[in-house]
């Protein structure tokens, strides 16, 4: 049998080589985050014998950001990077392991289906290609990758104009995120401009709030070492300018609605966070978040409120997160959208588990709930 070769020396990818002197007893550890101690995301090739029976270790998933994920999760896996299917995996004595006959000579495994910077440079294109988007700001990570920030709009002034923001990949590890922009992307340019939401809002976002880690292989830092989602209450040019960009430009501009994409390792379920602990809740806004949650629901069965983060006690969120600064400053319907790296429990898919393609519906659902609720916003 020819030599096995293991490898990630491409975007995204994440990978410690152990040993690989045995197909069937590769032992690997997952890599940290470039700049920070976070680590949980891996993304690997392997170069064997098509046929061969290939065993895999991740020896330090349990001394991973969150070892508890591990239980009822199974890898991806893919030929071609395009098509990822799910394998049988166990997790025991702080290992996680699986076994694959693979049915080529290369093969690729994943904690979630990437998204890489080829695929984004298309969905930029798409973006630059649609008239009725504007780049209105360019940010540069730590790193000096562009973050870019564009306003969708039918160009028509009208009375009572919402504006919605939605932004996606604070931590890079969670790719659903940005899949999440491309369903809801494409559905958006497809909308004439007399439908509800485009005549009734301007529509601002971010595919990729953090492409130094996005390219690094990381889980949750960027470039500097700064997790994204705990930086919007003192933004630095230094550690966080992609937060420090477009928090500035929301206070130049106002915020009727914010929608921040994220992926959670541990829950498998769709759900949302509010802002409940806010020090300015109100009534009003309990009363959104409830039909938010309602609507949500009944457009997308994916979407469930029983299973979520524990609330926040009355005056005590963290403002440093962006849901709840932008909560607060706006006095605005704000969310975090959560969505699993394993599956949704309550409509199971052997093969594909949670999927790109139900990251893309659920945005596209999105759209739809953001249309009911405009005129309630404010």
């Amino acid at each position: 049998m020819k030599a096995i070769s293991v490898f990630s020396d491409f975007c995204g990818g994440n990978i410690e080589l152990i040993d690989a002197s045995r197909a069937d007893g590769i032992r690997l550890n997952i890599r940290r985050d470039s700049h920070a101690d976070y680590f949980q995301w891996f993304y690997f090739g392997v170069c064997a014998e098509a046929g061969a029976k290939l065993g895999f270790s991740l020896e330090n998933a349990g001394q991973s950001s969150y070892p508890d994920a591990w239980a009822g999760y199974n890898v991806l896996a893919s030929y071609d990077r395009q098509q990822w299917f799910r394998l049988p995996s166990q997790y025991a004595d702080g290992a996680l392991s699986w076994q694959h006959q693979s049915e080529q000579a290369e093969v690729y495994y994943a904690y979630f289906a990437p998204y890489d910077q080829a695929r984004q440079q298309q969905l930029l294109n798409t973006i630059a290609a649609e008239p009725r988007c504007n780049q209105i700001k360019q940010m540069h990570s730590p790193a000096g990758h562009s973050v870019e920030l564009f306003r969708f709009s039918n160009g028509q002034a009208a009375e009572g104009k919402r504006k919605l923001w939605l932004i996606a990949r604070q931590h890079p590890g969670e790719s659903m995120a940005e899949w999440f922009m491309e369903g809801l992307l494409e559905a958006l340019f497809k909308m004439p401009d007399d439908t509800g939401l485009i005549a009734g809002a301007d529509i601002y976002f971010v595919v990729n709030m953090n492409p130094d880690g996005s390219w690094a292989g990381n889980l949750r830092s960027n470039g500097a070492g700064t997790d994204l989602n705990r930086a919007w209450a003192e933004p630095s040019p230094e550690t966080s300018p992609e937060v420090l960009g477009v928090r500035d430009a929301m206070d130049e501009i106002g915020v009727d609605l914010f929608l921040d994409i994220h992926g959670d390792e541990e829950l498998p379920y769709v759900f949302t966070a509010g802002c409940e602990g806010n020090p300015g809740y109100s009534p009003r806004l309990k009363q959104l978040e409830q039909k938010f949650r309602r609507r949500y629901q009944e457009i997308n069965p994916d979407f469930q409120s029983v299973y979520g983060y524990d609330q926040d006690a009355p005056g005590e969120a963290n403002l440093a997160i962006a849901c709840n600064q932008i909560g607060q400053r706006f006095d605005c319907l704000s969310f975090t959208i959560e969505m699993p790296f394993k599956d949704n429990a309550n409509i199971p898919d052997e093969k594909e588990g949670w999927s790109p393609s139900r990251s893309m519906a659920l945005g596209v659902s999105t759209l739809q709930l953001m249309e009911a609720l405009l005129p309630e916003l404010r």
